[in-house]
């Protein structure tokens, strides 16, 4: 019998897999076609202090094997996700990780402390958002903002911290370490890279917002790549996401160092992705000898 359970910052999950943020909602239109137990975790949609109704349509289109998505945080606020949406989650025997964005630090801590108490299970923070208080920056783009905004909200966290890291920047290694340094207790990349697409009929973008976060079988290769940089400099457990859409990507993603993973994506295409990943991954794990899956997990073979 092969063991798919593995453990992150101290929190059991069933299976390595994770619905990522954004892709799943809070779970509840992909529980009318399977129990949504079949992933370990679930990432829940992006949550903010306030009510969000993000960006203006057009908002997503399709792009060579992937997609571009400009959303904008939708999202019905974390008072509402406490009281309607945790409950139902809490119900579904799934680890429930809750996504917290902000525009401004005293955003990210005010969220994060409106779900110290509650059923959730782990916090994961998107420092992809724009810093209003810096100009636009994003928390994420340096070491020093990654350090900055993860020590500010592990201050006012009491549950097991997730920092999702973004991909543009020039070192994902040295970001990585900043956030260990400030007490994250996993990692979790890569987001979305930013892309464009023009309709060259109207030579206007086809988004709205003119550009929008490239995800999909496209930035796969990338997210490999960094996830096994980001390994490498850590001790803290690694998530991998980032294009997986087959159980070849994820036993690649583990190999790379990843202790779990994330699907988004894929979810649009074959919503029934989870369950031929995870029975791929278990047969490739049966056919090599392997009892569990954390067995795979940084074993890539270098040159």
């Amino acid at each position: 019998m092969v063991d798919l359970k593995v453990k992150i910052a101290g929190v059991e999950l069933q299976n390595p897999l994770i619905a990522a943020s954004g892709a799943f909602g809070f779970g509840r239109e992909y529980n009318e076609l399977y129990p949504i137990r079949a992933f370990g975790g679930i990432s829940c949609k992006g949550t903010t202090l306030e009510e969000r109704s993000g960006n203006p349509p057009p908002r997503v289109t399709e792009t060579a094997s992937g997609m571009l998505n400009a959303v904008g945080l939708q999202n019905p606020g974390v008072d509402h996700f406490i009281q309607h949406d945790l409950p139902w989650l809490k119900e579904q025997s799934i680890t429930i990780i809750a996504n917290v964005a902000g525009n401004t630090p005293q955003d990210y801590c005010a969220v994060v402390e409106k779900l110290n108490d509650t059923a959730v299970d782990m916090i994961e923070l998107n420092i992809s958002c724009p810093n209003v208080k810096q100009g636009g920056v994003q928390f994420g783009t340096s070491p020093e903002g990654v350090k900055n905004i993860t020590s500010l909200v592990r201050g006012h966290c009491k549950k097991p911290l997730i920092v999702k890291l973004s991909p543009g920047v020039s070192d994902i290694g040295e970001i990585a370490a900043a956030a260990e340094s400030a007490g994250a207790d996993a990692l979790s990349l890569i987001n979305t890279l930013t892309g464009m697409k023009i309709d060259i009929h109207t030579r206007r973008p086809v988004i709205r917002n003119n550009t929008g976060g490239l995800s999909g079988p496209c930035i796969f290769p990338v997210a490999v790549r960094m996830v096994w940089q980001a390994a490498n400099r850590v001790k803290i457990p690694v998530i991998g996401l980032g294009g997986i859409s087959k159980w070849e990507d994820a036993v690649e993603m583990l190999l790379a160092g990843a202790s779990a993973l994330q699907i988004g994506t894929a979810l649009f295409t074959d919503p029934y992705v989870p369950q031929k990943i995870l029975e791929g991954l278990t047969g490739y794990l049966e056919q090599n000898s392997m009892s569990s899956v954390a067995e795979l997990t940084g074993k890539v073979i270098p040159w």
